[in-house]
């Protein structure tokens, strides 16, 4: 599962005939994140715009991102790993290319998530973009 492409993530949400399932989805993806160590769970590392707690921590290696992140509500956890999906081990001259709007809309998350947790998504998009640069 850590190895799915961003299409083939909104093609598996696709297979699920409702809400309930796919945010059950959503929640196992989370599960597949990696640990982030507590030690990193810092202030500087929290993300601003998220209703709840967000930490995510970037290192630049061979000119790509690589990072982790970490949140103590699973909704928002599975949220992370869509992002680990779009973002994880890419150049950082594609960062910008990747149109993480439009895979949010195919997935459905952006009528089917409430508004907080929308402006949290995009919060921490925001988050990795600067890490880019």
């Amino acid at each position: 599962m850590a190895n799915e492409t961003l299409d083939e993530l909104v093609d598996n949400f696709a297979l699920f005939d409702d809400w309930e399932e796919r945010y059950r989805y959503l929640i196992d993806l989370g599960r597949t994140l990696p640990a982030m160590d507590d030690a990193l769970k810092t202030e500087d590392n929290l993300v601003k715009g998220c209703t709840s707690r967000v930490w995510m921590q970037a290192d630049l290696k061979d000119d790509t991102l690589h990072f982790v992140a970490d949140s103590d509500a699973h909704i928002v956890r599975g949220l992370i790993a869509i992002l680990d999906r779009a973002y994880q081990g890419q150049p950082l001259s594609n960062i910008d290319k990747i149109d993480i709007k439009e895979s949010f809309a195919k997935i459905g998350l952006d009528q089917n998530l409430s508004p907080n947790r929308r402006n949290g998504f995009f919060s921490m998009v925001e988050r990795i973009q600067s890490f880019a640069q």
